[in-house]
């Protein structure tokens, strides 16, 4: 008599070894692998205002998160508790002297330099008329040097942060004199009151980055 509602066991062998001869080696030295490791070792740490209250030393990576009720960017904000800090609005990077200037900073003094640049984002938050820096969280990770761009790479592909695809220029710093005559980024399109990026000529206009932010925000749906 036939057994019913099991497989044969040759069948059940079968596709075992086809998946088996299908599926690549695990490598944990191969960069995905690398990255991911750095992002989730990011993501699982506590969000912090913004800048951290406490300074520290090193360099690495970090995510920032909105909570506030800008209209438009509702769909990532805490006013959705379902998404409440889940998704940053940016993702960026602080890395050593050296590695700025074209090597790889390796082995240089690195001082403060995670610190300083979030508390660079926070003072351009602060000059936004129409934002506010309680509204805004971070999660930062001091990391050895030669993971910190695989790290933000990572997070920037697996969150498309707002601000990092659509909204450019939230990085930005003073161009200096001379060299005022460029476009006006996005974000101080729609974010107005850095003092240095009122001197910049042209640029995008509201409606238009309105309207992108919508259509990449509606993804996430």
């Amino acid at each position: 008599m036939q057994c019913r509602g099991k497989p044969a066991p040759a069948q059940a062998e079968d596709k075992n070894l086809t998946y088996m001869e299908n599926q690549e080696p695990y490598n944990p030295l191969h960069k995905k692998n690398l990255g991911t490791s750095v992002a989730e070792a990011l993501l699982a740490r506590v969000p912090e205002p913004l800048p951290p209250p406490n300074t520290f030393d090193g360099a690495g990576i970090y995510a920032i998160y909105y909570t506030g009720d800008f209209p438009v960017y509702r769909p990532i904000s805490g006013s959705d508790k379902k998404i409440h800090l889940q998704y940053p609005i940016y993702v960026g990077k602080a890395v050593p002297e050296g590695a700025r200037k074209g090597g790889l900073g390796l082995d240089v003094p690195v001082g403060r330099v995670l610190h300083r640049r979030l508390t660079e984002h926070a003072k351009s938050i602060e000059q936004a008329k129409n934002l506010n820096l309680v509204d805004f969280r971070c999660r930062f990770l001091v990391v050895d040097d030669i993971w910190i761009p695989l790290g933000e790479a990572l997070l920037i592909e697996m969150f498309s942060p707002l601000w990092n695809i659509v909204v450019d220029g939230f990085g930005n710093h003073d161009p200096g004199g001379g060299r005022y005559n460029q476009q006006v980024s996005a974000w101080d399109v729609i974010h107005p009151g850095r003092p240095w990026a009122e001197k910049l000529t042209y640029g995008k206009s509201q409606s238009d980055i309105f309207m992108a932010i919508e259509q990449h925000l509606a993804r996430l749906k």
